[in-house]
């Protein structure tokens, strides 16, 4: 022990001091933890005093909070509670938190970057979000048709007949829907052919007996997704959009995009709202 004990804080600033006010309500509260207790306090001005071996406490402390540990965690450190091995997993397990802490800043500063390269190119930053989220798998009645290209024309006159049919034997099947419809397309293996899927969601199990077919959609684990308002038939700009998105955030597009319409209007096209779900890869 040093010849005698140290206060708390320097005497100099007044008791007022922001600095000197938030260092001993730290002191405080580590006594009433029971993380740093001082050796006497001063029962007229409350001031703490601790020996030069608890100040080296009090530093490692500060450098053990500084790796991000919990005070819980710190007393465990300083009391020697942990033997090596737990105290290599608590590191470890504060390094994984760290590094996906970097991997989402780093997506975040990726799409800072995209929108100001936006900015610079058209002096304005688009209204229309992209989000990235995780699609859930889908259970759904479909039929389909065989269209003769990905073109937004050839899609729209292969899918426009099938959800009225597909409507019609649901209910001679009465099926009930448990969710909105949706499109989904694959290629058909034969130059530009696209096979067209036009599904409604529902919670029955396949039956062959049936005229059409029930099928599970698997689960998307990164999809970007942008909302398209208005008729299908002016959908390109916005896929447009979600192209570009994905390109400068880095990832890739694997396949088609779903499209999930939110609000179908079959009588007014102009105030439909169709979600485009495009999964994607990390390029």
């Amino acid at each position: 022990m040093v010849s005698g004990p140290t206060v708390e804080g320097p005497c100099s600033p007044s008791e007022t001091s922001p600095g000197l006010v938030g260092y001993r309500w730290m002191l405080r509260h580590y006594d009433n933890i029971g993380l740093l207790r001082p050796v006497a306090v001063d029962a007229r001005s409350g001031y703490r005093y601790y020996t030069a071996d608890q100040l080296r406490r009090l530093n490692r402390v500060i450098a053990l909070k500084d790796l991000g540990l919990t005070l819980a965690q710190v007393q465990l450190v300083l009391d020697d509670v942990l033997d090596a091995a737990e105290l290599r997993g608590l590191l470890r397990l504060r390094r994984a938190q760290l590094e996906a802490q970097l991997a989402a800043d780093t997506t975040r500063l990726t799409r800072i970057e995209a929108r100001l390269r936006a900015i610079d190119r058209e002096g304005r930053m688009t209204t229309q979000d992209v989000v990235l989220k995780e699609l859930p798998s889908l259970r759904v009645a479909e039929l389909t048709a065989m269209a003769a290209s990905y073109e937004t024309a050839d899609i729209g006159r292969a899918i426009r007949p099938l959800y009225p049919e597909l409507l019609r034997r649901l209910a001679v099947a009465e099926v009930s829907l448990s969710g909105p419809s949706l499109a989904y397309y694959e290629p058909a293996g034969d130059g530009e052919k696209i096979v067209v899927h036009a599904g409604l969601e529902v919670a029955v199990s396949p039956d062959r007996a049936r005229d059409f077919a029930v099928v599970d959609l698997p689960a998307v684990p990164a999809a970007a997704t942008v909302i398209h308002r208005g008729p299908m038939d002016e959908v390109a700009g916005t896929l447009q959009l979600l192209a570009q998105w994905i390109e400068e955030n880095g990832w890739r597009a694997e396949g088609y995009a779903r499209e999930l319409y939110v609000e179908y209007c079959a009588d007014d096209p102009a105030a439909g709202v169709t979600e485009l779900q495009q999964p994607v890869t990390r390029a």
